[in-house]
């Protein structure tokens, strides 16, 4: 028992909805009663919320800013890469995102509002589309009982529907990748539990490429009559963007039967002039199963014409033909409904399909176009819809034995916390709803740009991109760059655990931008000075911005110079050894060497006296960019050490004599000079500076060695640091960074000072980064401290969950009050490495199950 107390799944819900469960419905996951009020609401953070004392150093930051986001938003008419002027508000209204990876996303919200969109790569509309709804109609003795809108809203337009059903009746459950939605129907004796199921499967790639979702409508009738019951499912030709009501838009029916199955339904086509793509809502025909539909409607004024069609008789009239093309300004709807007899104290099932074909992509400089992963499977001409449908309608009852299979070891698992289950899977609809495209390699695709280091190359098509494609995923839905290598190296667990493929694809699409180079001068906000967009033989901050073209332009973010920063070579070299380490993938490691030596000689100019110890430059030259550091420090001294360590076992297990001895020449003098110039007998400063904050107590101080513990090394040979200062080092981050900020409810917060209050001597020193406090929570973990590293965790799960009402929007930061930073990041991914670091520390099959961890090379 925490001091938080257990927490069951309904603590969020009425006593009504507590005493009665939905069909099906899972203990663990994230549960909430549709009735549900969030008490505490914050901000984002905006350039006000600066403290007066920093101020003054952000002011040229600010001019330049300023006039790049002029130039960018009012003459190039581009959405800038961070909107410091417009963040999105926290709206507490968000659910399991739809679909699988890289295909787009829709999200439903936990309401049952369908409110964030992901359609074009990259690029995200938040809107409630209001004619977005599930409907049920229940009918006794060919008499309608009763008819609801199975939403809690009560919006201005489509009044003829009947609006404002209580939410004390119904709960949602989510657990990612699926959701149940319960609904008790007031005064009728039935209940309904909408069961939404997505093909995210890990080892899987194909399946979990499609852009499609099942809502299984399960309905128990508890009455001692037999009812008809329709369930009608009304979707918009849109996503609330602008494009809506651009015209050309039109609605088709559809009916096909393959193997024996047959499908019906209707194709929503949306027809802007840059990625058109096609919706479409459909339904298995069955025995004893009506389907009926309404091709187009407009989703304007009362729409009581739908309302009383359905409520007639339980059916639609289902018209023939197409719909004309949508004027200029007008709007388009359609609509499918499923109806079948329940007989009484019985139980019977409804299935929908909803899926979206937009098989080319293109980014926003239009240049040129890429495939979708799923065209593989299903085409590029944009007409999959049909066969789409038809696919997951027959094969999602394996999709969900895969995916219980896959999560019933940890949910099984009485020695692991509730919270912990919720959060693991949870945290995972990132790695879909991450503005994420998975597309197949251009033929004439050469990942270097035809360059080759001097020690060898990679392969101009590497075998893993052939068969597996090109996967991005942004830093977040605000932090508009994709694959941020800086917080990769954070989130890089859940795909190497449970995506290895594509983890290794980005991999070989950042090696081959380290020897290319773009000489092309540009300002960098922060120091006010020109230099190159992309230095050679350095690891490139990202890999573009969607609203550009990415993988042709990287480097996106402009505010630092990343060539000087200290930790982004450093990442790719440990994150390719940890990589080798649980697929034993030696192919990989042999392309891949020759990339580390070129990116640990660039490092090794910040070397600047010679120690074999790296220095930082006085600016914020590393992931937390905002932060200071000044000489030795802690963070990246660490890193430097561990990538020492991994060049040496590579070098080893590549038997190259000749480079084991240079590393570990370099790792035993820089790893003295670490102890000597950071260790103070507690923990290891800051920085080596002397500043009146260089002894604060950083949350992340032994990242090098959770590196380390992840790929099976960190003792023997292959060690950086002495374990018992780890340890040490580790206890004073719990007693103060985690146990003596907020009353130990909060997770680690940044940087704290020795005397027990946050560092404030920057604008992210006092912040508590979500991602961060998951990774020094696996190296808890990997210590020893299981107790400790779950407390600490579980502060951030709470907080931002259940207390604030972040789901599906975990964002990169908060501050003990007020205000938040970046909502859906990318970095509390690295849950992950908690989950290995379970599995590690206890060899237990149970836990390694949930990543299929192996290091005998069972990828």
């Amino acid at each position: 028992m925490t001091e938080w107390g257990e927490k069951s799944t309904t603590d969020l819900m009425s006593k009504y909805v507590a005493k009665e469960s939905g069909y099906g419905v899972p203990k663990e996951g994230w549960r909430i009663c549709l009735a549900h009020e969030f008490k505490e609401k914050r901000t984002p953070f905006q350039a006000k919320d600066v403290s007066l004392s920093h101020i003054f150093e952000h002011v040229g930051l600010g001019i330049r800013y300023l006039k790049w986001w002029y130039k960018k938003t009012q003459v190039e008419k581009k959405a800038p890469f961070i909107d410091m002027f417009g963040a999105q508000p926290l709206r507490q209204i968000y659910g399991v995102p739809l679909g699988g990876i890289g295909g787009g996303t829709i999200t439903r919200g936990w309401k049952g509002d369908f409110c964030r969109w992901q359609l074009n790569p990259g690029m995200y509309t938040y809107k409630t589309v209001t004619v977005n709804q599930f409907t049920v109609c229940l009918r006794r003795n060919g008499q309608t009982l009763y008819q609801q809108v199975l939403s809690v809203e009560r919006p201005p337009t489509l009044q003829g529907w009947n609006w404002g059903y209580c939410g004390e009746y119904a709960f949602y459950h989510a657990l990612y990748p699926r959701a149940w939605s319960v609904y008790h129907l007031p005064g009728q004796n039935v209940t309904l539990t909408c069961r939404q199921v997505s093909p995210v499967l890990p080892h899987d790639y194909k399946d979990s490429s499609l852009p499609v979702a099942i809502f299984v409508w399960d309905i128990e009738n508890k009455n001692d009559y037999d009812l008809d019951i329709s369930i009608m499912f009304t979707v918009a030709n849109g996503s609330g963007h602008k494009s809506d009501k651009c015209g050309g838009h039109w609605n088709e029916p559809f009916h096909l039967e393959k193997d024996g199955e047959a499908v019906s339904g209707v194709l929503l086509h949306h027809c802007p002039a840059v990625n058109p793509y096609t919706l479409s809502v459909a339904a298995r025909e069955q025995a004893h199963r009506e389907v009926s539909y309404q091709t187009a409607f407009s989703p304007k004024g009362t729409c009581i014409s739908l309302w009383t069609d359905l409520i007639t008789d339980g059916r639609l009239n289902s018209p023939t033909g197409s719909s004309p093309p949508t004027s200029k300004g007008e709007k388009l709807a359609a609509a499918l409904a499923v109806g079948c007899s329940v007989p009484a104290q019985g139980h019977k099932s409804l299935e929908f399909c909803l899926a979206w074909d937009m098989p080319k992509i293109m980014f926003g400089s239009r240049e040129r176009q890429h495939a979708r992963r799923y065209t593989r499977y299903f085409g590029i001409e944009g007409d999959a819809c049909p066969s789409l449908s038809h696919y997951a309608l027959t094969h999602y009852k394996q999709w969900e034995k895969s995916i219980e299979e896959w999560q019933n070891p940890v949910l099984q698992d009485c020695s692991l916390p509730s919270w912990y289950k919720s959060a693991l899977f949870n945290e995972l609809y990132f790695v879909t709803d991450g503005g994420t495209v998975w597309t197949e390699l251009p033929e004439d695709a050469d990942v270097s740009g035809g360059l080759r280091s001097e020690d060898g190359g990679l392969p101009a098509q590497p075998d893993v991109m052939k068969e597996y494609g090109r996967f991005a995923y942004l830093e977040g839905q605000e932090y508009r760059m994709y694959n941020t290598y800086d917080v990769h190296f954070y989130a890089s667990f859940a795909l190497i655990m449970l995506w290895p493929k594509l983890a290794m694809s980005l991999q070989y699409d950042i090696a081959g931008s380290v020897v290319q180079e773009d000489l092309t001068e540009r300002l960098h906000l922060m120091s006010g000075r020109y230099s190159l967009v992309k230095a050679k033989n350095v690891v490139p901050h990202d890999i573009g911005d969607p609203d550009d073209e990415p993988w042709q332009r990287v480097n996106a973010y402009l505010i630092h110079d990343t060539a000087d920063w200290k930790d982004l070579n450093l990442k790719f070299v440990l994150q390719v050894y940890r990589d080798f380490h649980l697929t034993q993938d030696r192919q990989y490691l042999q392309d891949m060497w020759p990339i580390c030596k070129a990116v640990m000689e660039s490092e090794q100019k910040f070397d600047l006296d010679g120690d074999g110890l790296i220095e930082n430059s006085g600016y914020a030259d590393q992931t937390y960019d905002g932060w200071t550091v000044t000489g030795p420090s802690a963070y990246c001294g660490g890193l430097w050490l561990a990538s020492l360590c991994v060049m040496c076992k590579m070098a080893t297990l590549l038997d190259n004599d000749e480079s084991y001895k240079y590393f570990k020449d370099l790792l035993d003098r820089g790893s003295a000079a670490y102890e000597k110039r950071l260790w103070n007998g507690k923990y290891y400063n800051y920085d080596g500076s002397g500043r009146s904050h260089s002894n604060s107590v950083m949350s992340d101080q032994c990242a090098g060695q959770w590196f380390l513990r992840a790929s099976g090394l960190g003792e023997g040979e292959f060690k950086a640091f002495p374990v018992d200062k780890i340890r040490s080092a580790l206890k004073a981050v719990y007693d103060l960074n985690v146990m003596s900020f907020a009353d130990g409810q909060m997770g680690a917060v940044n940087g704290m000072r020795p005397e027990g209050v946050p560092d404030r001597s920057s604008v992210q020193s006092d912040e508590v980064w979500i991602g961060v406090v998951y990774g020094l929570a696996a190296t808890m973990i990997h210590e020893g401290m299981r107790s400790e590293g779950l407390r600490t965790a579980e502060g951030c799960y709470r907080t931002a969950w259940e207390r604030l009402g972040m789901a599906f929007q975990t964002p990169e930061a908060y501050c003990e009050k007020g205000i938040y930073r970046s909502l859906a990041y990318m970095r509390p991914l690295s849950i992950w490495a908690m989950q290995l670091a379970l599995s590690s520390a206890h060899d237990s099959p149970t836990a390694a199950a949930a990543g299929d961890v192996c290091v005998q090379g069972r990828f």
